[in-house]
């Protein structure tokens, strides 16, 4: 397997066929990268496991923080269909990702990046990687190592992100739990929003029940708050918190 770095070169002129709702829609790579700054990453399949579990999430989860950096989009490339890709993203709720259909692996080939998976039965597939394109020219390509199996080590957003931005620190993973018209869930959550903390609600009777509630924290009443791993409790044990930070 012979992998190519394609940094300062330009990316492969090619067309993909997209389906837009009920309409065909060719796209071309003029389109995607002429005069925007694009980051992009590229992966074996979708609806596969690390792609499904920490690629694509990622990616989508820190778009806010490359919109921040001048990036004007994020483009996931995967030798797949397009209906493929759009259950996947629609599965994944990526909606800051733009999934791009490379179903006869044209563009992966030009990038250097195509190959064998026959061993899975997938057929020719894309090796794992990202880039930072700037007008259509390559900038920077983080390619995963040539081991065995499909390794997932330096084409991560996070990687990504450092490299735009080498001072960027993660912030912790936030969730509250909530329920409609709880006014110190609104308390909580806007607590949360004047740290600069983005967070995902959990809304009972809809994500969860207050069995979860009980069984995760001990405790029946809500919010419920979790930074980075730890319980942190209701909106007084977040303002004593952040009180102590």
């Amino acid at each position: 397997m012979s992998l190519k770095d394609m940094t300062g070169q330009k990316v492969p002129s090619v067309t993909f066929h997209t389906r837009q709702g009920d309409a065909w829609v060719d796209v071309t790579t003029d389109e995607i990268f002429n005069n925007k700054k694009v980051v992009v990453f590229s992966l074996p399949g979708a609806f596969t496991p690390t792609c499904s579990s920490t690629h694509l999430p990622r990616y989508n989860e820190l778009a806010k923080e490359f919109y921040a950096l001048g990036v004007d989009e994020i483009v996931c490339v995967s030798v797949n269909d397009t209906f493929v890709m759009n259950a996947w993203k629609e599965d994944q709720e990526s909606e800051n990702v733009t999934v791009i259909p490379d179903g006869n692996g044209d563009f992966t080939r030009g990038m250097g990046m195509l190959v064998s998976k026959n061993d899975l039965g997938f057929g020719d597939r894309s090796w794992r990687y990202s880039m930072f394109v700037n007008n259509g020219v390559v900038e920077k390509m983080f390619i995963e190592p040539q081991e065995p199996g499909d390794p997932f080590k330096v084409s991560d957003a996070d990687t990504m992100i450092k490299y735009l931005n080498p001072s960027w620190e993660a912030k912790p993973s936030v969730s509250i739990i909530t329920k409609p018209g709880c006014p110190f869930c609104s308390k909580a959550k806007a607590l949360l929003e004047v740290k600069g903390l983005p967070y995902e609600e959990i809304i009972l009777g809809k994500d969860a029940s207050t069995t979860s509630v009980r069984a995760i924290t001990g405790r029946t009443s809500v919010p419920q708050v979790f930074i980075g791993g730890k319980h942190i409790g209701g909106s007084d044990d977040l303002q004593a918190y952040f009180d102590v930070k």
